[in-house]
C-alpha cells in the first residue's frame, strides 16, 4: 500500500455559539488558511491492527495499544473498523501536521478526526462520503468535548458556509457577495468543554433566562443568513455586536475576548464579536478587504496572539 494523506481546514461560527446547542440554528464557514494535514503509511514490519501516531506540533507520539479505551483516537479508529465493517485496520503509521492552533475554537479536533478518517479510509481502498465521514467525526467529537453541537465536524467536513440545526442536514449558504473576516487570537486557550458545561449548568439554573437568549440569538442567525445570501454585509455589524452581547450575558465572554473585539472596532473594522465556545480563543472582525492588513498588524500591536484572514466567496469564484 502506498502513503496517502488527507487535509481538513479549521472553522469559524460566524453566529449562534452555544444556542446551537440548544435547538437553534448556527452559521459556521471553513477556515482554509489553517489546515490538518494527515499522512498514513503502512508499516509491514508490525502485525495487523498496530498503529502508531505522531503528532509533532504537540509533541504526542503513541501507539494504539497505550491509548486508554476513552482516548478519542481509539474511539476514532474503533468508529471506522465498524464503518467498514472490518475487524482490524492494518498495521500503519499515522502523522499529523497542523498549523490550527488548539484551543482557539477553531476546531482543531474536528479537524484531526475528519483528515484522519478520510487518510485511512483511502489508504485501506474503502473511502467513506461526507456523512459518514461526519458522523464518525461526531462520535469522537463527543469524546473530546462532552455534548458537542456537531456544527465544527459538519463545516470541517463539508468545507462550506453552512447553515446549521442539530440534528439536520446542513444547508449551504450561498454567500452572494465575498465577505473578508479578520480572526484575532487572545492567547488564552480555554476548554470547549468546561465552556459548554457552564452554560448547560447556568442554563439548568435559570431555564428561561437562557431560553430567551437561545430564541434571540436564533432570530440573529436567520438574519444573518438573509444578509449574506442577498448580498447586503453592511447589514452584519449590528447583528455581530447584538450576538456578542448576549454571549456575554450568557456568560462565557472574557476581559480578553471584550478588549480585542473594542479593539477591533476602533482600528476600523465594521463588527466584531467572539467566536467559538468562548472564554478566551478567537474574536473575528468583519472588515474592508483593502483594510484588512493594516487592521490585523494594528491587533497584534494591541494585544492579539495570532491572527488569521479568511474570505467567505460566492461559488461561483471558486470554478
Amino acid at each position: 500500500m502506498p502513503a496517502v494523506s488527507a487535509s481538513a481546514p479549521g472553522k469559524v461560527i460566524l453566529f449562534g455559539e452555544h444556542a446551537v446547542v440548544y435547538g437553534q440554528p448556527a452559521i459556521a464557514a471553513p477556515v482554509t488558511g489553517v489546515h490538518v494535514k494527515v499522512i498514513v503509511q503502512p508499516n509491514p514490519l508490525q502485525p495487523s491492527g498496530s498503529i502508531e501516531i505522531e503528532s509533532p506540533a504537540v509533541n504526542f507520539h503513541a501507539t494504539r495499544s497505550e491509548l486508554p479505551e476513552q482516548h478519542p483516537l481509539h474511539i476514532l479508529f474503533q468508529q471506522i473498523e465498524q464503518t467498514l465493517q472490518i475487524s482490524r485496520l492494518p498495521a500503519m503509521k499515522i502523522r499529523i501536521n497542523s498549523t490550527l492552533p488548539a484551543g482557539a475554537g477553531m476546531g482543531s479536533s474536528a479537524a484531526v478526526s475528519v483528515a484522519i478518517i478520510r487518510a485511512i479510509t483511502r489508504f485501506v481502498g474503502l473511502p467513506v462520503d461526507n456523512e459518514g465521514v461526519n458522523r464518525i467525526a461526531y462520535e469522537v467529537e463527543k469524546a473530546f468535548h462532552g455534548t458537542p453541537s456537531g456544527i465544527d465536524n459538519t463545516v470541517i467536513t463539508y468545507q462550506m458556509p453552512i447553515y446549521y440545526v442539530r440534528n439536520q442536514q446542513p444547508q449551504l449558504i450561498h454567500v452572494k457577495e465575498p465577505i473578508t473576516l479578520i480572526i484575532a487570537n487572545t492567547g488564552e486557550a480555554p476548554s470547549t468543554a468546561e465552556m459548554v458545561a457552564g452554560v448547560r449548568q447556568r442554563w439548568q439554573q435559570y431555564p428561561q433566562r437562557y431560553e430567551k437568549i437561545f430564541r434571540q440569538i436564533g432570530c440573529l442567525v436567520e438574519s444573518a443568513r438573509q444578509i449574506l445570501e442577498q448580498g447586503s454585509w453592511q447589514q452584519l455589524p449590528p447583528l455581530m455586536e447584538e450576538n456578542h452581547q448576549l454571549l456575554q450575558q450568557m456568560g462565557v465572554s472574557s476581559p480578553a475576548l471584550d478588549e480585542l473585539v473594542k479593539s477591533a472596532l476602533q482600528c476600523g473594522a465594521y463588527g466584531a464579536k467572539l467566536t467559538g465556545g468562548g472564554g478566551g480563543g478567537n474574536i473575528i472582525a468583519l472588515v474592508q478587504p483593502e483594510q484588512a492588513d493594516q487592521i490585523a498588524r494594528q491587533l497584534l500591536r494591541q494585544g492579539a496572539l495570532h491572527t488569521w484572514l479568511t474570505t467567505l466567496r460566492p461559488i461561483q469564484e471558486d470554478k
